[in-house]
């Protein structure tokens, strides 16, 4: 639905250089439009790489017409508040980009169709990407298990500790090793970036698995796919993993991981294992106790964008010899171990 030629405008309302606005730091460092600005009035007259790590200068501008002035044609809701409900204060900004002739993406639970479709005139569209498409997935049924080929899952220690980048990183390192390579997103960043894939937190949990088995064997024909990773077995609000496990059969996991996190993000009450014992978790999981396709961890994504340059090296030593597995920080560093660590 969103040519890649189209001129786009991310929406990120007081959030750039927060977590939440992971949607819009995926888009601007992976994306295939051209962003002409990202909103945000607490951060205008900045750029990009001067409150956050991607390094972009696209221009941070204050609201939707200064966005438009310079050239936007689609809203991109790049934003994700709590819950990932629309806030009842956006309403009148995309009523405004309705109203001017925008199209939109959103990314957010609530379907924007259901409050604008009747405003949009020809050629203008909404794109509520956790709508799922087509008929209703059948039930897992371990197919993708009989497969032959790598289908390597992104697993992480947390939510937002950088599954999707790590993995886009390591699909781009394995295209330049000569193999071939897919990149199967399961939430919206990744489908906005991509142009496919399965909201995966959209499906009810019975469908859920089919939906990922459904998508791994429609891309049967490469050598390696990488499942973008959702949610996380230590987070007690996070079913996503474990349809992801059985949908693929995946038979390799890369572990993604943030420097120096000892708890998780939002809950500091729920401590992060050792991370042999995460490996361990992940596997023992994946393969059900050796009743499915077993699946080794064959390395760790590191996030280090909070550290300098001699502590980021520090932390991936330290933690290469805790686990004894290759170690890097994709973005910093580029995925190649980790694609290595697949031949």
């Amino acid at each position: 639905m969103l040519d890649p030629a189209t001129p786009i405008a991310i929406y990120a309302e007081a959030t750039m250089g927060l977590l939440n606005a992971k949607m819009a730091e995926g888009i601007l460092r992976y994306g295939r439009n051209p962003v002409v600005a990202v909103i945000d009035s607490h951060a205008a007259g900045k750029r990009v790489r001067e409150v956050c790590t991607v390094p972009s200068d696209v221009p941070i501008v204050a609201d939707l017409d200064a966005a438009m002035a310079l050239g936007a044609h689609v809203l991109v809701l790049g934003t994700a508040p709590s819950g990932g409900r629309v806030p009842p204060e956006w309403m009148a900004v995309l009523a405004h980009a309705v109203e001017s002739g925008l199209s939109i993406v959103n990314g957010l639970h609530d379907r924007l169709n259901t409050h604008f479709g009747h405003d949009l005139q020809p050629g203008q569209w909404i794109w509520d990407i956790r709508t799922p498409v087509g008929d209703l997935p059948p039930i897992g049924t371990a197919k993708a298990a009989q497969l032959g080929n790598t289908r390597v899952l992104m697993v992480g220690t947390d939510m937002a500790v950088g599954k999707m980048t790590a993995g886009l990183e390591l699909h781009r390192s394995l295209v330049a090793r000569g193999r071939k390579a897919a990149f199967l997103a399961s939430g919206q960043t990744g489908i906005t970036i991509m142009g496919s894939g399965i909201p995966l937190d959209a499906f009810r949990v019975d469908h859920a698995s089919g939906a990922v088995e459904r998508m791994v064997l429609e891309a049967a024909d490469n050598d390696v796919v990488v499942i973008e990773g959702q949610g996380s077995l230590l987070h007690p609000g996070s079913t996503a993993t474990l349809p992801l496990m059985r949908g693929s059969a995946c038979n390799a996991m890369i572990l993604c991981h943030r420097a120096g996190m000892e708890t998780l993000d939002t809950l500091d009450h729920v401590r992060i294992p050792p991370l042999p014992e995460v490996i361990a978790l992940n596997e023992m999981t994946a393969s059900a106790n050796g009743v499915l396709t077993a699946a080794k961890v064959r390395g760790i994504a590191l996030n280090t964008a909070r550290l300098h340059e001699a502590a980021a090296r520090q932390a991936i030593d330290a933690i290469a010899e805790e686990t004894g597995l290759p170690v890097t920080d994709p973005v910093r560093y580029g995925a190649d171990t980790l694609a290595a660590a697949l031949d």
